[in-house]
């Protein structure tokens, strides 16, 4: 028996809500509709934290329905995590895209001062692959078909 419906999003807990925005939306995903508070019962709820205030920003990819949702919490104060972790780091491993030219993608993201975690890698003929360290540690994982498909 089937239970999930479809894949919804994807949250992440940043700082500085702003400028994690604006590095997705430059990689060319569109806001869904106005930055949201979110504060209340439902909230205390669901994450178990009362008194617990959220913005959200949700983003989604050209002609996607998956969705990227961004939160920066007002209160508590949010928890450091680990912003130099590494892809063997126990939790959310990255966050993958496909890109139509990814050597142009890395070279303007490095020019923002967002550089590769490793280097660039081909699999099989068939991808192009980088991780790329995002705003506050996130990595960004981007990938080029180069097989032609």
């Amino acid at each position: 028996m089937t239970t999930v419906r479809r894949f919804d999003h994807v949250g992440i807990t940043v700082a500085d809500l702003d400028a994690v925005t604006a590095f997705f939306v430059g990689l060319g995903l569109e806001p869904t509709g106005p930055r949201m508070t979110v504060e209340g019962d439902f909230l205390d709820t669901v994450i178990g934290i009362p008194g617990a205030r959220t913005e959200i920003v949700m983003l989604r990819p050209p002609g996607g329905d998956t969705c990227l949702e961004l939160s920066s919490f007002v209160r508590p104060d949010h928890e450091p995590g680990s912003p130099a972790a590494m892809a063997n780091e126990l939790g959310l491993r990255n966050v993958a895209f496909e890109v139509d030219d990814l050597r142009s993608t890395v070279e303007r993201l490095a020019a923002d001062g967002f550089g590769l975690v490793g280097g660039v890698g081909e699999y099989e003929g068939v991808w192009r692959m980088a991780y790329v360290r995002g705003p506050e540690g996130i990595i960004v994982s981007l990938a080029e078909r180069i097989d032609g498909s």
